[in-house]
């Protein structure tokens, strides 16, 4: 017996030594391959970091490998920083990479362009080398670095608290803050020499006004906005472009992730609020994307002038509504507002709006949707038993498209306690209600002159590529040729309107040009 046991622990101790060599890596001698020669991190602002980046390298060959070093090529004053086979650093030893397998690195990258330029931007480029010391491979990093002004909160040296700003009190008299600050004097005046990059809400000094140029680039961090208070104003001077698909003199304001992943996801930043008692706004010429709410207007300045005149402008990917007033008084044209998370265009609590030729859209598809492209209404729910009114003084549509993917795209609310005026003229309405839930309510009376006159319903206005906020119409939308005549004046790409014969909406009809996808 006890032979026996000897001889099988031999055998076991022989087995094991010849296959050994399976758990023995060979050193790569050049024959990794990787799934990109060069990895493009997008475009990021200085001192912001960028996303995760990632590649992978493959061992094609038939035995496990060894990779002897991975490193950096600017080593430790490189700004990039890697994981290999879930390690972090910047350099790494006898990685291994099992036969016909393959390991992913991930690159991150921060970048501090004072450091680097005294330009606008920059390419900031390193290689990562495999083997540098034997038979070297390498793949190269690229990014390109923005410079921008930075706004932001202040930090207590002492305490280490941030500035905040007090919107109230609450019903227990409790104060409500939020991170932010005030402009200074010398902040109330945006260029277009640099981009803007803003941390926290940005309040507007009382009875001053922010002024904000053509061709100005306006980006917040998560959570932050633009908040313009009692007596204050704000300004923004868009100009017409000269070639529509460059925008040069568009102003633009966004989130402050510049990564295409970025480009159309939306909530990435909080909203612009013109709050009660504030005046005098003015936005021409100008793109919102990518906010929670793309503008918050409460109440208004309580003159015969509109409290926010917005014109040529275009609100885009807002998470919960692209504009909401309450009691607002607002005069629009040429605005377009499209893939909101709930409502385009939201009129609530009574007021004044006067649109013309523009264009309320909903494709939204980031999740289900349950309400309209526009709602209108004269109160508010303030809890469960209390309910507000305001008196809707106006609310009329002209020249414009109301449309969307739901069957019911415009929502009335009305309570009886206070008035409710509004008219719709040559505007063309998604509004299919095949269960007849709205068949006898006044409200929708769409034979009612007075309320709706020449207008077009459920007739697909045919935008190229609503979902990609592209609301262009050509000569065989529905809209074409059907606003009111004469017209006068351009759309929103600076084309002459048709004086017999305009189109419904922001834009005049044009052939669709797939060359410029």
């Amino acid at each position: 017996m006890r032979y026996l046991t000897s001889l099988l622990l031999l055998c076991i101790l022989i087995l094991w030594s010849s296959c050994r060599k399976d758990f023995e890596a060979d050193p790569s001698t050049g024959n990794l391959e990787f799934s990109t020669d060069t990895l493009f991190l997008d475009t990021v602002f200085t001192n912001i970091g960028s996303s995760t980046y990632s590649f992978k390298v493959y061992n094609r060959t038939s035995n496990d490998l060894s990779i002897p070093s991975i490193s950096l090529e600017r080593g430790e004053t490189s700004n990039y920083r890697l994981n290999v086979d879930g390690i972090a650093g910047t350099s790494f030893t006898d990685i291994q990479v099992l036969a016909k397998d393959s390991i992913f690195v991930f690159v991150e990258t921060t970048t501090d362009i004072t450091q680097q330029t005294n330009e606008l931007e920059f390419l900031y480029t390193d290689k990562i080398l495999f083997d540098k010391e034997g038979a070297q491979q390498d793949v190269d990093l690229v990014t390109l670095i923005k410079d921008a002004t930075f706004l932001h909160p202040s930090r207590n040296t002492m305490t280490g608290e941030i500035e905040t700003l007090l919107l109230g009190v609450d019903n227990d008299n409790n104060e409500i803050r939020i991170e932010g600050f005030i402009l200074t004097e010398e902040q109330l005046h945006f260029t277009n020499e640099k981009p803007y990059v803003i941390y926290g809400y940005a309040a507007v000094p009382n009875n001053k006004t922010l002024t904000i140029d053509a061709g100005a680039r306006i980006h917040f961090h998560q959570g932050s906005g633009l908040i313009v208070p009692d007596k204050a104003t704000l300004l923004v001077n868009g100009a017409p472009s000269s070639d529509a698909e460059i925008l040069e003199n568009e102003v633009i304001i966004q989130g402050d992730r510049l990564e295409d992943s970025f480009s159309d996801t939306p909530g990435q930043w909080g909203t612009i609020w013109l709050t009660k008692g504030s005046t005098g706004h003015q936005i021409t010429h100008t793109t919102i994307k990518n906010a929670t709410v793309g503008i918050l207007i409460d109440s208004n300045d309580g003159t015969d002038v509109p409290t926010l005149t917005i014109q040529n402008s275009q609100i885009y990917n807002s998470s919960n509504v692209g504009i909401l007033a309450k009691t607002g008084h607002i005069k629009g044209e040429n605005l377009v507002i499209n893939n909101s998370g709930e409502v385009s265009l939201a009129c609530t609590y009574g007021g004044r709006y006067d649109f013309n030729h523009c264009t309320f859209a909903n494709y939204w598809g980031f999740s289900v949707r349950q309400y309209p492209a526009v709602s209108i209404s004269n109160f508010i729910e303030i809890d469960e038993n209390t309910i507000e009114q305001k008196d809707l003084i106006q609310a009329d549509f002209k020249n414009c498209i109301i449309y969307g993917n739901e069957p019911i795209e415009l929502l009335l609310s009305k309570s009886d306690q206070a008035a409710f005026n509004y008219s719709f003229e040559h505007c063309l309405v998604g509004f299919s209600d095949p269960q007849e839930q709205f068949k006898d309510n006044p409200l929708y009376d769409f034979s009612n002159e007075n309320l709706y006159k020449n207008m077009l319903f459920n007739e697909d206005p045919l935008f190229y590529k609503p979902i990609k906020n592209k609301l262009t119409i050509d000569d065989s939308s529905p809209a074409n040729g059907k606003a009111s005549t004469p017209s006068q004046g351009t759309d929103i790409t600076g084309t002459e309107r048709s004086i017999s014969a305009p189109d419904i909406g922001a834009y005049e009809s044009a052939a669709f040009d797939d060359t410029k996808e």
